[in-house]
């Protein structure tokens, strides 16, 4: 079993690179978040690998990741999680990797949430997650702060920090500058009991230019 591939990244396109290891080539399937943190092609790279095989014959699949803490949240999400294949675990850690560290917090509190507004799942699939993880992560180490909460050492309530990161895309602003702005203000004002529409035009004058 391949647990791991340290090479040359040959090539990255939509959701897979190539790996050169040793004259061989490697095709991985990676979430579009750990694509976006790779460096350029004709750089060594070390991915953690999990091999998947369909159910019905055929090859193995291989899946990548940049830190074993999201290769272990992949394996947790398609062994516990009802009715979810390799391919399925991958989208939903390419949500929970928006922070792994609130991720981890948000099943453990039960807090559905945050789940939907923060990472984007469905109510029914933030519930079907809390009721198979809620056992499952509590000893899983993760590295990186939490950066959404509900209290002083952990920023700006979380669903009003979700609602207006859903505003802020309605209007047009891409994921990551809209988050940047938004953690500008959670960091500016860490234990304020802000509302989302407060949270939104303080974002809003980050954006403006």
């Amino acid at each position: 079993m391949i647990a791991s591939l340290r090479g040359v990244l040959l090539s990255k396109a939509d959701d897979r690179v190539v790996i050169e290891v040793d004259g061989v080539g490697y095709e991985v399937v990676m979430a579009a978040s750990a694509m976006g943190r790779l460096p350029e092609e004709g750089s060594e790279v070390l991915l953690r690998v999990s091999e998947s095989f369909g159910m019905y014959g055929g090859g193995a699949t291989l899946y990548g990741f940049l830190t074993q803490a999201e290769k272990d949240i992949f394996g947790i999400f398609r062994d516990h999680v009802p009715s979810t294949g390799a391919k399925k675990a991958l989208e939903y850690l390419d949500k929970a990797s928006k922070s792994l560290a609130d991720f981890r917090r948000a099943v453990i509190d039960k807090d559905d949430r945050m789940l939907s507004a923060v990472f984007g799942f469905t109510k029914k699939t933030s519930v079907k997650l809390i009721e198979a993880l809620k056992e499952k992560l509590g000893g899983l180490s993760v590295a990186g702060a939490e950066r959404f909460g509900t209290d002083r050492n952990r920023g700006l309530p979380a669903s009003a920090m979700g609602q207006a990161l859903s505003a802020l895309a309605s209007l047009g602003y891409r994921t990551t500058e809209a988050r940047t702005a938004l953690q500008s203000v959670a960091e500016d004002s860490a234990g304020s009991e802000l509302e989302a529409g407060e949270i939104l035009r303080r974002a809003l004058k980050r954006l403006s230019p």
